[in-house]
């Protein structure tokens, strides 16, 4: 049995260090990036779709709305195991 609360928020938590992570290497080391981003969809250029200078508002809210998909998600998709397995 999985716990719901714990398993959205151990979702939650590496959604939210893979965000810190990919703003620290756009930061650091633009070129890498883009390289790294674009791997994460089978080399599609995707990073290209992301705005040259992000703002702080955009990037607050983005990484609010992720962290709260992310815990929902997490919630039902444990919740729903936690159904369907028994």
């Amino acid at each position: 049995m999985i716990r719901p609360i714990a398993f959205a928020n151990a979702l939650t938590i590496t959604a939210a260090g893979l965000v810190a992570f990919l703003i620290a290497l756009r930061l650091l080391a633009p070129s890498f990036f883009v390289y790294f981003f674009n791997a994460q969809f089978f080399g599609a250029n995707v990073a290209s779709l992301l705005p040259a200078e992000p703002r702080f508002v955009s990037l607050a809210a983005d990484l609010l709305a992720l962290l709260a998909g992310a815990w929902l998600f997490g919630f039902f998709w444990a919740l729903f195991y936690n159904r369907w397995a028994k």
